[in-house]
């Protein structure tokens, strides 16, 4: 084999081959990554409930656990935040101020509700009064984004889950910005429709991964291409001299 490599496209191509190498390896390290926190999730979401004591001393990785709670439902504060269900129907999550015994406010999604029942008193069996005992999933508040819609705080519908503003709509010190996300055992009458926890994670890192090297590998056949067309690099045995 004979080869002449030019200095200075060898040196620019093995810097950009190992910085995509590079960003191969950093994918599958993020692949990893994604694994474990799913499988953390999908353990948090069977794991027995917690205190909200436990829960709070978590901090954030409290995110996809259970916990279980006691008080009352401040029923007359209700707010709804607009979605959809599984079919893809406009649909709206009731979210209802939870006050526990020791006094500590917080925020449950107690289920979905149709547009048509979105007034308590189309649903008078589902209202929880009095002592009442919840389990839930705890996630943390969303944010509204660039293009989400302001709320109709005139029907107290929001348009993403932005805990912090339900609140301070209702005039309520929450013991830590979160939504939980009541369980799906049956309220009576039917609605809400509690058990709406999706757990969904995008996870492409190994797409990712597999194009970076792609890209490198590549760029290595490109740059072995080029220097064979102008004749420094042969993979042939140079004839022998006489």
């Amino acid at each position: 084999m004979h080869f002449r490599p030019l200095p200075g496209i060898t040196v620019a191509c093995a810097i950009l081959f190992a910085f995509l190498i590079g960003l191969g390896v950093w994918q599958l390290q993020r692949l990893q990554w994604k694994l474990t926190l799913i499988d953390q999730v999908n353990r948090n979401l069977v794991a027995a409930p917690l205190p909200l004591d436990r829960i709070l001393a978590l901090g954030s990785d409290a995110q996809y656990h259970r916990v279980a709670l006691a008080g009352r439902f401040d029923n007359a504060k209700e707010s709804y935040v607009y979605g959809t269900d599984a079919d893809g129907a406009p649909v709206y999550h009731v979210v209802v101020p939870f006050r526990t015994d020791d006094g500590r406010a917080l925020l449950i999604d107690r289920g979905i509700v149709p547009r048509a029942l979105l007034d308590p008193v189309t649903r008078p069996r589902g209202i929880l009064a009095g002592e009442t005992h919840v389990v839930g999933v705890w996630r943390e508040s969303q944010g509204a984004g660039a293009f989400t819609p302001p709320p109709d705080l005139a029907h107290r519908i929001w348009y993403s889950r932005d805990v912090a503003s339900i609140a301070r709509a209702d005039g309520i010190a929450l013991v830590a910005p979160v939504l939980i996300e009541a369980g799906a055992t049956p309220n009576s009458g039917g609605w809400p429709k509690g058990g709406q926890t999706v757990v969904t994670f995008r996870n492409e890192h190994l797409q990712y991964a597999i194009t970076w090297f792609l890209m490198a590998a590549g760029l290595l056949a490109v740059y072995i291409a080029y220097h064979v067309s102008i004749g420094r690099l042969s993979f042939r045995r140079p004839a022998a001299r006489d």
